[in-house]
């Protein structure tokens, strides 16, 4: 691809710059599991419902997502409650005790292929953010040693505090844009999700890269891909 053509970048973090959909993955499928073991009729969480429903989503959508299509309705609750409250976001907090958990025993690293990216696009001077509905966002980056790379972070918690829609609506990437000082059409967006690359694609921005870490190339290009592509080291020219 000609960078010539951009002058930011805005960067998913999960499963983009960095292997954490791995924790995020068995975080949900053992909440999920734990909780749905009450109820014999449910059909059981798998990596599919991960990828339909809570991929790139914010946290208590995709755990209202995953009950509504198995038939479950629960009080909403709020995000003060523990993780033991049988609400949409008990079950959410406790999904997030288990990441945290799982992130502080094992640690993270960046996909080699994303950290020669981002250090290209430093050395061409290009502006860069990062857009993610995780409210782990920070501690994930600081982990992987890639927090001082990004100028820009809007994360789960700028968006609940500036009232920003989640993915698939595009209000965090077109954020992220204002932030750097751009306008959408000099943006590149990277997303491996499939609300994430709606996202983009609504967001009007000059180009939308698919990463597939899984969902499938002709998925991403459904939601709005321009160019897809297995590692970001394919896109360094």
């Amino acid at each position: 691809m000609d960078w010539t053509a951009y002058s930011g970048a805005l960067f998913d973090l999960d499963g983009v710059l960095t292997p954490t959909a791995i924790i995020h993955r068995r975080a949900w499928s053992e909440m999920f599991n734990g909780f749905l073991s009450g109820y014999p009729d449910a059909r059981p969480y798998t990596d599919d419902d991960y990828f339909a429903f809570v991929d790139g989503r914010p946290r208590y959508d995709g755990v209202r997502d995953v009950l509504a299509d198995r038939g479950i309705t629960l009080p909403e609750g709020t995000p003060a409650d523990p993780a033991d409250a049988l609400t949409v976001c008990g079950l959410g907090n406790r999904k997030n005790d288990v990441f945290v958990q799982v992130l502080s025993r094992d640690g993270i690293g960046p996909y080699p292929g994303s950290q020669h990216l981002v250090d290209v696009l430093i050395s061409r001077r290009v502006a860069m953010g990062v857009v993610s509905s995780s409210r782990n966002a920070d501690p994930v980056l600081r982990a992987s040693g890639l927090r001082d790379r990004f100028s820009v972070l809007v994360d789960g918690d700028v968006a609940a505090r500036e009232g920003l829609k989640g993915k698939p609506a595009p209000d965090t990437y077109l954020r992220g844009a204002q932030l750097l000082g751009l306008e959408p059409a000099a943006c590149v967006v990277f997303e491996d999700a499939t609300s994430g690359v709606a996202a983009g694609a609504a967001g009007g921005f000059g180009l939308v890269v698919g990463v597939d870490r899984g969902v499938g190339h002709d998925k991403l290009r459904a939601a709005g891909a321009d160019l897809v592509v297995d590692d970001l080291e394919e896109v360094i020219q």
